[in-house]
């Protein structure tokens, strides 16, 4: 089946499009009536969402905006427009098992085999009619030093307009306004795109749907650390995803209510309490078997979707979203990561951490050292795992079983010591 939709895509590529959107729709019946019966009611409509995000662009391309996965999209939404990270995109190549397809056809054009793997993937899909209607793309410059020439190169491939957010590392008072401004062009190029006038009080909604979310958001965490919640590393990704790229929508906004009252039904968690940093590698047999609907290792929170979770000014949206994109504590120095990690040890009770260093990510790979000296400090067991949360040919599965299981075994001896 494989191979018949690669031809497809080679020779008949808007048939491969539909190909595409078919089994995105599938699989949300799959989630929705076939999917194992333990897992949540919410998580099943938070992959729904997922799902229809990206079915909906795909079918919608100019309605839809491709960024990363830090882009205001909330800015978005006040024009009815859609966003889609390529990060997003790219993982569902993978979810269909032909991300290495589009890799290998972005090598072969020159891209540099040390990229990040989600960004080759998208540029080798981009050669294809799937998305160039796109209504233009934008970026920020927070996290990832290759963001801003992946959009480049394709916004030049594809001859479709880019919007490049510069956010500084630190919030004062003059680099603020300097991000409010840039907001601001931002809003001026949607006016002109769009036809529709931007209206301020339409943000303050979507603010206020935002703030709702987050104290939804934490108060399910509050409760899940002492449940037995089982989710997956494919639920986790999700998470990510749906909690930056819908974020103030209604949608989302009930989806975070439910996860927080139905949490409340689960029986209590005896097992290891786990923090995740870093991009997961869904795909992984070996991390799937110790993670997916665990009894004894739950995978507790993810750092990404907690990355800014902060009360927003609604009366003053764009000051809001400026201190959003610049508190982020992906952006900047990396120790303002560490001690975010340190703190969701203590408030999630956690027993042990593990980061994937991602192949290609140079912010992973980077600063690892130091958040593990902060956990050695906290006396938190620690795993590093070094792989490709996209490419399978990238990952050595009996090493990662290996570690993961030595990992376990530590944390097993310090429940009986405890």
């Amino acid at each position: 089946m494989l191979i018949i939709l690669i031809i497809i895509i080679d020779n008949h590529p808007i048939a491969a499009k539909r190909m595409i959107e078919i089994g995105l729709w599938a699989e949300t019946q799959r989630v929705l009536h076939l999917s194992d019966k333990r897992i949540p009611k919410a998580y099943k409509k938070l992959s729904q969402i997922s799902l229809n995000n990206v079915r909906y662009c795909l079918q919608h391309p100019s309605q839809s905006v491709l960024c990363n996965i830090f882009t205001p999209v909330e800015i978005l939404q006040c024009f009815d427009l859609k966003a889609l990270s390529i990060e997003c995109l790219a993982g569902y190549m993978g979810g269909f098992n032909i991300d290495d397809y589009f890799i290998d056809k972005a090598e072969d054009e020159g891209i540099a085999s040390t990229l990040c793997s989600y960004h080759k993937c998208f540029m080798g899909l981009m050669q294809y009619p799937l998305l160039q209607d796109a209504l233009m793309s934008m970026t920020t410059s927070t996290a990832c030093d290759g963001n801003i020439n992946t959009f480049r190169y394709l916004s030049q491939k594809n001859n479709t307009d880019l919007y490049v957010l510069d956010i500084p590392h630190h919030n004062t008072l003059e680099n603020k306004q300097y991000v409010v401004e840039q907001l601001e062009e931002l809003i001026h190029i949607l006016e002109d795109k769009t036809g529709m006038v931007y209206n301020e009080n339409k943000l303050k909604e979507i603010i206020h749907r935002e703030n709702l979310s987050h104290q939804y958001y934490l108060e399910y965490l509050s409760e899940e650390k002492h449940r037995y919640y089982p989710n997956t590393l494919t639920l986790n990704l999700y998470m990510a995803l749906t909690s930056h790229l819908e974020i103030g929508t209604p949608k989302v906004l009930n989806l975070f209510e439910q996860f927080k009252e139905e949490v409340k039904d689960y029986p209590e968690f005896h097992g290891h309490r786990i923090l995740w940093v870093h991009l997961v590698p869904f795909f992984q047999e070996s991390i799937q078997e110790c993670f997916d609907l665990s009894e004894k290792n739950q995978i507790i929170v993810s750092d990404f979707t907690l990355d800014y979770v902060e009360q927003m000014d609604e009366d003053h949206p764009l000051d809001a979203l400026a201190e959003k994109l610049i508190n982020n504590y992906y952006n900047g120095d990396y120790q303002r990561k560490v001690d975010y990690i340190g703190k969701l040890v203590d408030e999630y009770q956690i027993d042990g951490v593990v980061h994937m260093c991602h192949w290609g990510c140079k912010q992973s790979s980077g600063g690892v050292m130091l958040l593990k000296k902060e956990m050695e400090k906290r006396h938190v067991p620690f795993l590093i795992l070094d792989g490709d949360c996209l490419d399978r040919r990238n990952c050595q599965d009996g090493q990662i079983k290996t570690r993961l299981e030595a990992f376990i075994e530590i944390l097993d001896q310090r429940g009986v010591q405890l």
